[in-house]
């Protein structure tokens, strides 16, 4: 065993990817340790934790009247700071296998767009969840980093992160960030969308569990090679029953147009303000999709229409965020550069 390896089963250094949908955490010399839902089920009479993650998403919708289901992130940022807080707590505890007395260095990522107010509220949470040094990172940077971007040459990467809360567009050069959006359109909106559509075309109730699968199983940014259905089990409006429907691709891709066209737009601002020498960088190289929200059929297709750009999906797109974060652990120089103050 080498020295490194040696010390890195010391080291419970920890990066974390806290999303809005799920929570990823990488521990160095270990890979990812935690992947779970951002998801917090809190007894109300007691205030007390029932679950965590996997377990609470199941109980989302399904819960007895004194349990609630919460998601403590909202649109990529804190909505409730003590849940977060627990939440955080859990997951660096589970990281560590429930060893309590380690106190981790952390680096976390967080939309772009994220007030000083924000900031501070990610810090503190990370520091009283018992962390010894707290770092922050925009989560496009982290994207770039992860998805093996240049992002330390002197020449334009474009990466366009389309999380659960927030799609993060940044233009970097030179390990730093040229422009960056950050629009609060993203895979949760598209679910909301989905539920909205459903209710007003087929007067049917379902949950964002099942919206969700419909995103994944049929849905798309542009008309698919060969057109798809699916069944969906909801409650009927107008009779209070449970009911069943077929919905097609083409009725999704209707529901999520408004969604999609944010994100295009936003792509197109970002191309018309980054610097002429770096679009001649991005024509060259094109852009990188990454984030859960990539994996939309069709939409890496749609976007390199729209701009006339090459488009790109990266290799691992749901971890591409936490790998960046996590290389960020062992090069302390590239992490100092580029984490926020």
């Amino acid at each position: 065993m080498s020295l490194r390896n040696f010390f890195s089963l010391f080291s419970n250094d920890l990066a974390i990817d806290l999303g809005t949908a799920n929570t990823v955490v990488f521990a160095r010399g270990r890979g990812i340790v935690v992947n779970e839902p951002s998801i917090v089920a809190i007894n109300k009479v007691s205030n007390k934790l029932e679950a965590v993650g996997h377990e609470a998403k199941e109980m989302l919708g399904r819960t007895p009247g004194n349990i609630v289901a919460i998601r403590p992130m909202k649109d990529g940022v804190i909505a409730d700071f003590d849940v977060t807080e627990e939440m955080l707590k859990y997951f660096i505890r589970k990281s560590h296998n429930r060893r309590r007395w380690l106190s981790p260095r952390i680096v976390i990522s967080i939309p772009s767009e994220i007030t000083q107010v924000e900031k501070r509220a990610v810090r503190e949470s990370a520091l009283r969840a018992n962390a010894s040094e707290v770092y922050l990172v925009e989560q496009a940077m982290a994207a770039a980093i992860g998805a093996g971007l240049p992002i330390t040459e002197p020449s334009g990467s474009m990466v366009i992160d389309i999380g659960g809360g927030t799609t993060d567009i940044a233009v970097i050069s030179l390990s730093g960030i040229v422009y960056s959006r950050s629009v609060r359109v993203a895979g949760n909106e598209m679910d909301e969308a989905i539920i909205q559509y459903v209710k007003r075309k087929h007067n049917l109730l379902i949950g964002e569990r099942t919206a969700e699968k419909i995103k994944m199983e049929i849905g798309s940014a542009a008309a698919l090679d060969e057109p798809k259905s699916i069944e969906v089990k909801g409650r009927n409006l107008i009779e209070g029953v449970p009911k069943t429907v077929t919905i097609t691709d083409a009725e999704v891709r209707e529901a999520l147009s408004d969604s999609i066209t944010t994100i295009i737009s936003a792509t197109r601002v970002a191309l018309e303000r980054t610097p002429p020498e770096l679009s001649a960088d991005i024509v060259d190289k094109g852009i990188v999709l990454t984030g859960g929200g990539a994996l939309l059929q069709k939409l890496d297709q749609r976007i390199s229409e729209e701009t006339g750009l090459p488009v790109f999906l990266a290799e691992d797109p749901l971890f591409s965020v936490v790998l960046g974060v996590g290389r960020m652990l062992d090069d302390v120089p590239l992490l100092r550069r580029v984490s926020l103050q």
